[in-house]
């Protein structure tokens, strides 16, 4: 049988399917569902820096604030009572988990600023998390921010998090960056062993009835390849520039999407849409149906396959790119009706 251990934040695999964080992970049998199936680590659902700071009275202030404005945009704010979860029950969550199963636990916290509740990851640390994921989701809005400083901001978040532990640290990051090769590194020299690429802008919508915004988190599907390809460009580029590992998120369905991502270079590849629409089964189906891939094409490990379609693989990489984009523009032209 192909070998398909890889490592990943330090850490070995059995194999590169690595669930991703999502509600899932909320439950003991699950998490041990998942293991049974063929998960080879489980990152955990994330716990946010509103949930740590939520008796503060800066989030008080926030939450608050344009009360008394238009009553139809209050919903772009969460009420406090929506952060139901304490930082305490997701420790001990994690201590749980780690005594049901033998896999890796990576714990995941969600945040953008510096302070008092980055001190939590060493918390997460000492209740038994192997790895740490620090989910950096960031929306600015102020017209006078200019970017450096918000990648700036980013940097200094990592460098913090990685004083405060000794575990593995990955930084799951948005590519909506203008140049993501030097965040990534920058990021990289920030000291983070791994980069996710990556988290999901959810945008709200507006129900036209109520008023109201409402929340949106619409999950990738197999007939949506672009989650995929996202990913699959970046990773190909950043393979081989960057010391930090490389994780594949959003869009994995099959072993198809899986092999892919390991031929870009991704370390691990995760998912969730997949195993929330279909069961945690499809963990094994998938593993099954990579193993059979290999064989038939004569791949003897995932060492082997990493990295052989990254954009360093390539004579010309920056022509490459570029007759890459010119081939898919004129290749596709649209049918312009009569």
């Amino acid at each position: 049988m192909p070998d398909l251990t890889t490592t990943y934040l330090g850490l070995k695999l059995s194999s590169p399917l690595v669930p991703s964080a999502s509600p899932l992970s909320k439950n003991v049998d699950t998490l041990k569902q998942m293991e049974d199936a063929g998960a080879a680590a489980i990152v955990m659902y994330s716990l946010f820096e509103e949930q740590i700071n939520q008796e503060s009275h800066e989030l008080d202030r926030f939450l608050a604030h344009g009360a008394e404005s238009f009553a139809e945009a209050l919903s772009y704010l969460p009420e406090p009572q929506d952060f139901y979860l304490t930082p305490d029950k997701y420790l001990d969550h994690i201590r749980r988990a780690k005594a049901a199963v033998k896999i890796p636990i990576i714990g995941s916290l969600n945040g953008v600023s510096k302070g008092g509740w980055v001190k939590f990851a060493k918390r997460i640390e000492e209740a038994g998390a192997d790895a740490l994921e620090l989910n950096i989701y960031y929306l600015p809005t102020d017209p006078y921010l200019p970017s450096h400083e918000i990648e700036l901001a980013y940097y200094d978040l990592v460098k913090e998090v990685k004083h405060t532990v000794t575990i593995p640290v990955a930084v799951k990051l948005s590519p909506y960056f203008t140049n993501i090769i030097h965040v990534a590194r920058r990021i990289d020299e920030a000291g983070a062993n791994a980069l996710v690429l990556f988290n999901r802008f959810y945008q709200p919508d507006i129900d036209l009835e109520t008023l109201e915004v409402v929340p949106r988190a619409t999950l990738s599907t197999a007939q949506s390849p672009n989650a995929l390809r996202l990913p699959l460009t970046w990773i190909g580029i950043l393979y081989g520039r960057i010391n930090a590992d490389l994780a594949l998120t959003s869009g994995v369905h099959t072993a198809e999407d899986a092999l892919k991502g390991l031929m870009v270079g991704a370390n691990v590849v995760m998912m969730a849409s997949e195993l929330l629409m279909h069961g945690v089964g499809r963990i094994a189906e998938i593993k099954a149906d990579m193993e059979r891939w290999m064989i038939e094409h004569e791949y003897n490990s995932v060492l082997q396959l990493r990295g052989s379609m990254s954009q360093k693989s390539v004579a010309s990489p920056a022509a490459f790119e570029r007759a890459h984009y010119m081939r898919a523009i004129t290749m596709n032209q649209p049918v312009i009706p009569a």
